[in-house]
């Protein structure tokens, strides 16, 4: 078995961390890159994407603060379109802060409970 990487033994717990709190409540999922920030929420009991926000083709560009910030206002409004108002916060691998803390600081603005 090879070893893991730092970043993927960190993503590994907490994401078994968050499956032993989450009961019901769906996955707000954050992925970064040096270009673009991806959120989306995921139903895991169905094992589907119930609503999605990016950075990709839309009016936000870029991977700074601002535009994480944009697209946790988007990832809300997505969630309340769908019905979601609670989820669990699913930082992957990635420390919580800098863009990844902006867009859960939007994300709560806009209405989502985590």
């Amino acid at each position: 078995m090879a070893k893991l990487s730092l970043f993927e033994r960190r993503r590994r717990r907490v994401r078994t961390a968050i499956k032993s709190r989450a009961g019901d409540r769906p996955r707000l999922s954050v992925h970064r890159t040096g270009k673009h920030i991806y959120a989306q929420i995921i139903d895991d009991n169905d094992g589907r994407t119930l609503a999605s926000a990016s950075t990709l083709g839309g009016k936000s560009s870029g991977a700074n603060v601002d535009a994480a910030t944009k697209v946790g206002k988007d990832i809300a409004a997505a969630a309340k379109k769908a019905g979601v108002t609670t989820v669990v916060f699913d930082r992957g691998g990635f420390l919580f802060h800098g863009r990844v803390k902006a867009l859960a600081d939007a994300a709560r603005e806009g209405g989502l409970e985590f």
